[in-house]
């Protein structure tokens, strides 16, 4: 048996149409051999190219409406906001048109669509993506998903509120209600996580990731959740594996320099996130120690499902 004909190079790695494969020279029986998987109906792949999220939206973009464009929790991931998988992929159109195309979930919308154009795929604005993804997120997810599109810069707090309270979209009610939780300067989902556990837990708002200075205006360090008025800093450290020993000093320096400056510091591990209620004990107790005269926490139904249930995951 001769051996197979090569199969044209131009096409591999990507996702491509019965159109562009006849125009390289491919038959109707290539297409149909082992060789080449459909990805939809005239879409095609070599079988040894790894069909990615990415080459996944180019192949739902080479048989959806001209101007189909990403959405919901799939404009999120394309935005950088990697909390869940892509799949399935959403797209929304101002078009009549449906689609059974598996995998893909086509949103038909009557307010004219204005998406941007990112990495060559036009996707909805991250502001209108926060609002459409809410009523599929829970509370604390939608907070984390709002603090990443600040810190990436694609919205901010005021953006996001003014938007939920101007439009009547599916989802408005839920982001109004969670817009007040978002904040700048958030630098990463475990400090969402801490700070939205201290916070729905009761206690008094901290500032986020500020500077702190000493007497003669000096810069001694950035704090993760500083609580100024009562010199309590709550820290997360994140850190998988042991330091080497030059940062091991760094941080014993810092955190020397802070207690020199009346400031109590409490550092909460990944271990510590198992049992988030005694994260707020530990930081109610260190408060009440600097003159905090606030009620306790309250750890309602609702912050054990949001906290206790997911972090114990």
């Amino acid at each position: 048996m001769p051996p197979p004909i090569p199969l044209p190079p131009t096409l591999r790695g990507r996702v491509f149409t019965s159109h562009d494969a006849h125009d390289v020279g491919l038959s109707k029986d290539a297409l149909n051999g082992r060789r080449i998987v459909s990805v939809h109906r005239g879409v095609h792949r070599y079988a040894d190219t790894l069909l990615t999220p990415e080459l996944s939206i180019e192949a739902a973009r080479l048989v959806l409406p001209a101007d189909a464009a990403l959405s919901h929790n799939s404009a999120l991931w394309w935005w950088g906001v990697t909390l869940r998988a892509p799949a399935p992929l959403h797209f929304s159109t101002n078009t009549a048109t449906q689609t059974r195309l598996k995998g893909v979930v086509l949103h038909r919308r009557q307010g004219l669509l204005r998406p941007r154009v990112v990495r060559n795929v036009p996707v909805l604005d991250a502001t209108r993506t926060l609002i459409d993804v809410a009523t599929d997120l829970g509370h604390v997810d939608l907070v984390r998903a709002g603090d990443w599109l600040v810190r990436l810069g694609l919205t901010s707090p005021d953006r996001l509120y003014a938007f939920a309270m101007t439009h009547h979209l599916n989802g408005v009610q839920r982001v109004r209600r969670i817009a007040p939780h978002i904040r700048k300067g958030v630098e990463s989902v475990a400090e969402t996580d801490l700070r939205l556990l201290l916070r729905f837990g009761r206690l008094p708002e901290s500032e986020v990731n500020t500077n702190i200075w000493n007497q003669a205006g000096e810069f001694v360090a950035r704090g993760d959740l500083p609580y100024r008025e009562f010199k309590v800093l709550v820290e997360y450290d994140g850190w998988q594996h042991e330091r080497d020993a030059q940062q091991r000093q760094h941080d014993h320096l810092r955190r020397e320099r802070l207690e020199a400056l009346g400031w109590r510091v409490i550092v909460v591990t990944v271990e510590d996130m198992k049992d988030p209620s005694e994260i707020v004990t530990r930081v109610y107790r260190a408060l009440v120690d600097r003159g905090y005269a606030g009620p306790p926490p309250v750890l309602s139904d609702s912050w054990r499902r949001w906290f206790v249930s997911s972090f114990a995951e």
